[in-house]
């Protein structure tokens, strides 16, 4: 049976040394959703550098990573053995770069750090004491986990994999406001992407509330006017931002056939049958 499910990106960050990791947590990461995704009404979406990116100019490299994906992300996996990566002209490296930046925006990180032995030889001194300083630092701000080989690699992730997205506030938002979205859809018939922005919303209860049903727009020398219900809805009238949005408010109601006009002014409106049996569910869902 088919079902409503939010999909989420999960960026999966690292040098080039750990492919065979990349290519594991890929494979968790579809088989959590075969498992899970049904009971959780979530969908994991694995994405990475190599597959989501597209050649472009005029930034850093790392910048237009950023841009075209990592922004895009819920869920970041970041994975390190020997190295760190190239450095970006910001930070260290890029993975260090993108983990940053997810954590800035509150979003949740999950950092692995294999044991698996290494000749010596094969070593960059340099960059090798450039990750354990950064794993230190890590282990100072939050929990990271390690593993000894590929096998262990994958059962630690497919099983926090499962306790991150159940457990964390953020999956838990991401699926109320879709099941609220739900709702709102079912009660006022508006799909979400025509959903009336608060301005409108507030705009048209305002005037279903008013005895004569009417919008009232006057622009004078004192700055913009859109009254309904005896209230000026415009609290700054002489202020550009404040007018534009209230009139692009006005226009979304007219769009949307919940306001016509009313004479020849433009000054005029009246909310339409559509816009009082809207006004009725917007109230019956608050």
């Amino acid at each position: 049976m088919p079902y409503n499910a939010v999909v989420c990106n999960v960026m999966i960050a690292s040098p080039g040394d750990v492919q065979k990791e990349r290519d594991m947590a890929r494979d968790v990461i579809w088989n959590w959703n075969y498992s899970h995704s049904e009971r959780t009404k979530i969908v994991l979406m694995p994405v990475g550098w190599e597959t989501h990116t597209a050649p472009a100019m005029g930034d850093r490299p790392q910048a237009i990573i950023n841009k075209q994906m990592l922004r895009r992300c819920d869920l970041l996996i970041g994975i390190f053995w020997t190295r760190l990566g190239t450095p970006t002209g910001q930070e260290v490296s890029g993975t260090v770069e993108e983990i940053k930046a997810h954590r800035e925006e509150g979003k949740p990180v999950m950092l692995y750090f294999s044991s698996v032995s290494v000749p010596p030889d094969s070593l960059d001194g340099i960059e090798y004491k450039l990750l354990r300083d950064f794993k230190e630092q890590c282990k100072k701000e939050g929990l990271i986990d390690t593993y000894n080989d590929i096998a262990e690699f994958k059962e630690k992730l497919t099983r926090h994999l499962i306790k991150t997205v159940d457990d964390h506030e953020y999956f838990k938002t991401l699926v109320n406001e879709s099941i609220h979205s739900e709702r709102v859809e079912a009660s006022t018939g508006l799909k979400p992407e025509r959903q009336l922005s608060k301005e409108a919303r507030d705009l048209l209860l305002e005037a279903a509330a008013d005895k004569n049903g009417v919008v009232l727009r006057v622009k004078t020398r004192g700055g913009l006017t859109i009254q309904a219900n005896g209230k000026n809805l415009v609290t700054t009238p002489k202020d550009a931002r404040c007018q534009a949005l209230w009139e692009a408010a006005l226009n979304e109601l007219r769009q949307n056939g919940l306001l016509e006009g009313r004479g020849q002014k433009g000054q005029v409106f009246g909310v339409t049958r559509d816009g009082y049996e809207l006004a009725d569910r917007l109230k019956a869902v608050e």
